[in-house]
């Protein structure tokens, strides 16, 4: 069972980063109707949602594209900001999604953005916490550990439905906003929907993490 879960751990972000990798690449290569940008394709869905504060930033990097609330930036990555293939303008309209999530108070990532300075501060000492835990043999102070790793499990949890409702709100601006045609909607759905998984593969891998923790302790025992 052990080895089992090492191996999810260790599989899952794998499979997710070929999955994400494939479908990004092989969509890169197909241009849209439109031949639009993935610069314009994000003002054109902020400007159509009021979010004409809302700037656009060029960043370095592959897939390094986020928006941050803030300070109300969408940034996109070269090859994101440049192209105009499906992969680019489907990437782009999903971080607009996000901008949109901000401006209408979408709970979820209120309670994501909350999150962030608790998990960035359990997760730097959860590590040590358990190791010091095994090494002085004090089963209280590893489930003390577990219990901050799971912080890091609840923010990627929560994460989902905020990266699944962007895909969302940008497949339907990429359609409503005539940026792409009915045909190639299918294709943005797809690069998404890998995007998308690396959420999950990332949840289930922390799900399995904390598994592992608790079998290490119960072997223990």
């Amino acid at each position: 069972m052990y080895y089992i879960v090492i191996l999810l751990i260790v599989g899952l972000p794998l499979l997710a980063q070929v999955i994400i990798t494939t479908s990004y690449s092989k969509y890169k290569k197909v241009i849209t109707s439109k031949g639009l940008t993935g610069e314009k394709v994000a003002r054109i869905i902020l400007d159509n949602n009021n979010l004409q504060d809302v700037r656009i930033e060029r960043v370095e990097g592959n897939l390094t594209d986020h928006y941050d609330p803030g300070k109300k930036v969408v940034r996109l990555s070269s090859d994101i900001f440049a192209g105009n293939s499906i992969s680019s303008v489907s990437v782009a309209a999903h971080e607009c999604g996000h901008a949109v999530q901000d401006s209408k108070n979408y709970v979820p990532l209120r309670v994501r953005s909350a999150l962030v300075p608790v998990v960035n501060i359990t997760t730097r000492l959860s590590y040590w916490i358990i190791v010091i835990g095994f090494i002085l043999e004090f089963v209280n102070l590893i489930y003390i550990g577990i219990i901050f790793t799971s912080a890091g499990l609840a923010f990627q949890l929560i994460t989902l439905p905020v990266e699944f409702d962007a895909s969302k709100r940008g497949i339907k601006f990429l359609g409503d906003y005539n940026i792409v045609d009915s045909s190639e909607i299918s294709g943005s759905k797809i690069v998404l929907a890998a995007a998308a998984f690396t959420y999950v593969a990332g949840a289930l891998a922390s799900i399995m993490q904390v598994l592992r923790y608790v079998l290490l302790v119960q072997n223990r025992d």
